[in-house]
């Protein structure tokens, strides 16, 4: 498909974009469940501020409370921060490697190398972003993007975080182009002015099915 005007820098989300739904959802969802409990007991300190905000947000035992946010999908800060550093483990130590579409692969090497700016906009911290493609079954990725924003810079589904993306990259809004798998997310990006694409691996009602249909 292709897109009119000037694309300087591309934004992309992971899950059902890049990257399989089933990886994050059937890998990494429950190996973050699994090991909560025990790498809170062994890290305290370090998880003394996510444990609190937790509560902040629902009061009751964290452990449960972030355990059952896993099980609903809930997009929640403090929930991502802790699973990226419970990911960091798994895949420092070879327990999985990040799924990455090869058609997602060739595309982003081919546009860094055309000189277009690339960024990821996920719902997982940055942390959690820089392991997926870090640790890609195609080798380290992240030396091919300039940036990371997750749900710290606003909510996916709010136009806000777009214009804030768009400021921080340093681009005209117009200039932009975000790519996901989830419509709220591109009408928000729309909504702002940035140009964007809604994926559908499944084949289903979409601007395009994969990367290689992209045209710049």
């Amino acid at each position: 498909m292709s897109l009119s005007g000037t694309i300087r820098a591309i934004v992309t989300d992971i899950e059902g974009t890049t990257s399989s739904i089933s990886f994050v959802a059937d890998v990494l969802f429950p190996y973050a469940r699994a090991r909560l409990g025990d790498y809170c007991a062994a890290h305290p300190e370090q998880v003394a501020p996510i444990l609190a905000e937790v509560q902040a947000i629902e009061p009751g035992d964290p452990i449960a409370t972030m355990q059952r946010w896993i099980d609903e999908d809930r997009k929640i800060t403090p929930l991502k921060t802790l699973q990226g550093m419970i990911w960091d483990g798994g895949f420092r130590d070879g327990a999985f490697k990040g799924h990455v579409y090869p058609d997602a692969v060739a595309a982003l090497r081919a546009w860094h190398a055309a000189g277009l700016k690339l960024y990821v906009f996920s719902s997982g911290s940055i942390a959690a972003q820089k392991l997926i493609f870090g640790f890609s079954e195609a080798g380290d990725l992240t030396p091919l993007f300039s940036g990371y924003f997750d749900t710290t810079t606003g909510p996916k589904r709010e136009a806000v975080a777009y214009t804030r993306i768009a400021e921080s990259i340093g681009l005209p809004v117009g200039e932009i182009l975000f790519l996901s798998d989830v419509a709220a997310e591109t009408d928000a990006a729309k909504a702002a002015g940035m140009q964007a694409l809604l994926i559908d691996r499944g084949g289903g009602p979409a601007d395009i099915s994969n990367f290689d249909e992209i045209s710049l």
